[in-house]
């Protein structure tokens, strides 16, 4: 899948995108930006003032809207989504900074994430002869982003589609450490650049955008990437495109990582590259003024960071997630010795509650909108009993049962007739909401969506006995250890060592107890299948969705354990179907007591 030169090159003149080829450099790049009114302070062309907005991880979100509730979206932080309002945002700092002295990026996580995302990925396809244009596209096509740096998200749904948004879209998505599997040459732009023309000054200001993106995606997406991408760590990258970009002519360089900051790895060693490396992009590679962070889902306003070599601080930012924050940076340039230097650089964020959603991309969007709103509303079946999963995280709750007996139906029917069929079936689910709930009466999609909220699809392992104890007992690390005898707090007790819901797993087809009064690594206790103990030996089929079975959150034996089956249809989906066939949701069809939280034998609840 190599780039295309002849496209891409024809692209480049036009955008200011660019990207080394063999023989060298693609040529000077410069995109045109609106004159300016007058210079910021001193002499005309003296000194001058670049901002760059950035969002990030929008995942889908164009309005405040949560499809699951069927609702406006609401947190407790009163925070408000989407890119209606970000449009609303960066409107405002035009006006206030001028156009002609703004761009506008993004670090990531686009199309995957929301109701709106799946359906004109999988309902109502944007790859369909004559399809859809995707509605990310078209909203960000009308804000006037300037260049997205891709996420690791972006490759949820094939490449296929991820081309034909890119297709779509009238700026670059770009991607320095998304390399060609076979000739380690971009596959996508590196950077883009921005010239922007001062009053009263023969010399513009070029601002170069590096983008970078996940390491991680060789490992959660590699049913689509193997063998035909690959992605070296982010450092590496921008040691090699910082100063090609200084060598052209860039006066600012800023990054736009798809990396938190915090300098860690979800993967163990399963990669030699760094997850969350934007700091350390700041820190070992000189030449960057500004990073805009994607990746962590933090609310970082402004963070500094001292570049190791050159002594020169770096400033980052991250706008938190879905639209709610817009970063800003403020960077000042000065005139001297026939070139334009950084002055300094400043960090803000703006908040989309402060904000109306923009009316011109309501009504852009609305008829797409509806259409997902729709969709989502299907009745699919009747619940007898309301199904939560507000205790999940410390109980074994009826409605996480049913996904993993959704999984382990499927895979016990992939499997027959082959030699694996004797085998028992074992299930892996996760509490990933600690809000949902399936009411009783009426299920309709968009409850069973709110209870699956990614885009995962099944995959079947096989594993011993031996390794699926190691298996519950990392599982289990997500508790805090509590003393026989001493008060449990729920809220404190999950998410030991910061570990996210998503990361803890149920495991259905077997009966176990986690004391959480022994420390982390033995704490499985009565591990047993059909009342008797598990052999070490015994094998088991797992059936686990495709990102822990890739390795995503580290979970030992997993990813190497033998593949004997998986799919490309969503668990989600799979759940839907199940609930279709059998018309009415009762916890007697799926539910079990598969494990409990113990202290010395003792149950916790």
């Amino acid at each position: 899948m190599g780039l295309d030169r002849r496209k891409f090159l024809k692209r480049s003149a036009v955008t200011g995108a660019g990207v080394a080829l063999a023989g060298g450099a693609a040529g000077a790049p410069a995109a045109q930006a609106a004159p300016e009114a007058a210079a910021a302070g001193g002499r005309p062309g003296k000194r001058f003032t670049v901002t760059v907005m950035g969002s990030t991880d929008l995942h889908g979100n164009v309005f405040n809207w949560d499809y699951y509730k069927d609702a406006q979206y609401k947190d407790a932080a009163g925070n408000a989504l989407g890119l209606a309002r970000i449009s609303s945002l960066v409107k405002e700092v035009r006006a206030e900074k001028g156009a002609g002295r703004t761009m506008l990026i993004d670090a990531g996580d686009t199309i995957q994430g929301t109701p709106l995302a799946y359906y004109y990925a999988k309902v109502d396809p944007i790859t369909a002869e004559g399809g859809p244009v995707h509605p990310m596209a078209r909203a960000m096509n009308r804000i006037g982003y300037d260049a997205v740096a891709l996420g690791n998200h972006e490759f949820n749904y094939g490449i296929e589609l991820l081309r034909t948004f890119e297709s779509q879209c009238d700026f670059p998505l770009l991607g320095a450490n998304a390399v060609d599997a076979t000739t380690m040459r971009p596959a996508f732009p590196p950077y883009f650049f921005k010239t922007f023309r001062v009053p009263g000054s023969a010399r513009p200001v070029k601002v170069a955008v590096l983008g970078l993106t996940n390491p991680g995606i060789a490992i959660w997406d590699k049913a689509y990437v193997q063998g035909r991408l690959k992605f070296p760590g982010l450092e590496e990258q921008a040691a090699l495109w910082v100063p090609k970009l200084r060598s052209m002519g860039a006066d600012v360089v800023v990054v736009s990582a798809h990396s938190g900051t915090s300098g860690t790895s979800s993967w163990s060693d399963q990669l030699p590259y760094v997850e969350n490396s934007a700091a350390n992009v700041a820190r070992l590679v000189p030449g960057i003024d500004a990073i805009l962070v994607g990746h962590a889902h933090k609310e970082i306003a402004e963070l500094r960071v001292v570049n190791e070599k050159s002594g020169k601080e770096v400033v980052l930012s991250e706008p938190l997630m879905w639209g709610e924050r817009l970063s800003l940076f403020d960077i000042e340039l000065v005139f001297e010795k026939g070139r334009w230097s950084v002055a300094s650089v400043s960090a803000s964020l703006r908040n989309s509650r402060d904000v109306a959603e923009d009316p011109e991309i309501v009504a852009l969007l609305r008829e797409q909108h509806d259409a997902v709103v729709e969709y989502v509303n299907q009745v699919v079946g009747t619940a007898a009993v309301t199904l939560t999963t507000v205790e999940a995280r410390y109980k074994d709750e009826p409605v996480i049962d049913l996904i993993a007996k959704v999984q382990e139906d499927v895979v016990r029917a992939a499997l027959a007739g082959t030699e694996y069929a004797s085998l028992p079936v074992v299930a892996q689910a996760s509490p990933f909401s600690r809000t949902s709930e399936i009411p009783a009466g009426e299920v309709t999609i968009r409850d069973l969506s709110s209870l699956y909220v990614y885009d995962n699809t099944l995959v079947a392992k096989v594993l011993t006995g031996a390794q699926l104890k190691d298996y519950l007992e990392f599982s289990a690390e997500y508790y805090a250890q509590v003393p026989a005898g001493a008060p449990v707090d729920v809220n404190a007790l999950t998410n030991a060592g910061n570990r996210p819901d998503y990361a803890y797993d149920y495991v259905s087809g077997v009966t176990y107890e986690i004391d959480i009064a022994r420390p982390a690594g033995s704490r499985i206790r009565n591990l047993s299948f059909e009342g008797a103990p598990v052999a070490a030996d015994r094998k088991f089929v797992l059936a686990v969705n495709n990102y822990r079975a890739n390795g995503g959150s580290a979970y030992p034996h997993v990813a190497s354990a033998p593949e004997v089956w998986a799919e490309s249809t969503e668990i989600r989906t799979r759940i839907a179907e199940w609930v279709t066939a059998k018309g009415v949701l009762d916890p007697k069809d799926f539910a079990s007591v598969g494990w409990r939280l113990t202290r010395d034998g003792v149950p916790v609840f």
